[in-house]
């Protein structure tokens, strides 16, 4: 188990500064101007034109017959890969003694309650496991370099999964689904997974392994019934699904997907 780099404490002056240049290497790559941060720059830019805002597409996708040149999201992984210098394209190019494994770490909302133990079964079938919690991603830079270098990735649904972006070719993303979330789970990160060449797995939480299951009890809408919740609206599913669970994995059920994975990086796919 790794922890590769540290950061600033929150609210410093480093962390503003940062935070500002965050995406610096991916604004340098879409203009041949240098990035305005208004923040430090209040003064007046003069251009001919300009193009404002974002268009939304789709989860996590590209919609090629509606942009100019018909990129697509491999085109979108490879300019990614050229903004932050990636040296591995497949999975199968990575040299290391053991495959890594980044497990994304949730400290507020849907965290594993039993991380460690998780760790330890990740190491028990030879992983060597990078534990990066969200304020480590601040600093795309390294992040994506530590990213690129591993071959699985195991997260709870939620953004931190779209770093799976940064993942080789033929590695596996494994998404833990809370309860409640299985649409929202394949839709956001399942299914774009396999657009950009990464395999994917799912574990599918049970009842008794989301901290709802001890507040409410087997028989409560909540847990019983979860799309009637969502039929009560966005609002209302987000604070419990979303805000307000955690998880205690069943290590044995985990045990099996990650069996899966290994199994799979023996087969990577043919996506470039």
């Amino acid at each position: 188990m790794s922890r590769p780099w540290s950061s600033p404490p929150a609210g410093s002056q480093e962390t503003s500064f940062m935070n500002s240049m965050r995406y610096k290497r991916i604004l340098k790559q879409l203009s041949a101007y240098n990035a305005i941060n208004p923040a430090e720059d209040g003064s007046v830019h003069c251009f001919p034109g300009a193009v404002i805002g974002l268009k939304y597409h789709d989860n996590l996708a590209l919609n090629t017959s509606d942009i100019p040149g018909g990129y697509s999201m491999s085109d979108f992984k490879h300019f990614l890969k050229k903004s932050y210098s990636l040296k591995i394209t497949t999975a199968s190019e990575i040299e290391h003694p053991k495959p890594l494994l980044i497990l994304i770490s949730r400290r507020t909302t849907r965290k594993f309650l039993n991380e460690d133990e998780m760790v330890g079964l990740m190491d028990d079938l030879g992983f060597q496991v990078i534990i990066t919690p969200p304020y480590n991603m601040s600093s795309l830079d390294k992040f994506a370099q530590v990213v690129n270098s591993c071959s699985v990735m195991v997260g709870a649904h939620g953004a931190g999964l779209a770093n799976s972006l940064l993942l080789p070719a033929g590695a596996v993303m494994v998404q833990v689904v809370p309860l409640g979330l299985n649409w929202a789970s394949a839709a956001y990160y399942g299914d774009p997974a396999r657009k950009i060449g990464v395999q994917y797995l799912e574990y599918k939480i049970e009842a008794e392994e989301s901290s709802l299951f001890d507040l409410y009890g087997r028989d409560h809408p909540i847990i019983a019934d979860p799309q009637s919740i969502h039929l009560k609206g966005y609002d209302v599913a987000r604070a419990v699904y979303l805000d307000g669970q955690d998880m205690k994995i069943n290590l044995v059920r985990l045990r099996e997907i990650l069996v899966q994975a290994r199994k799979l990086l023996g087969n990577p796919t043919s996506f470039k």
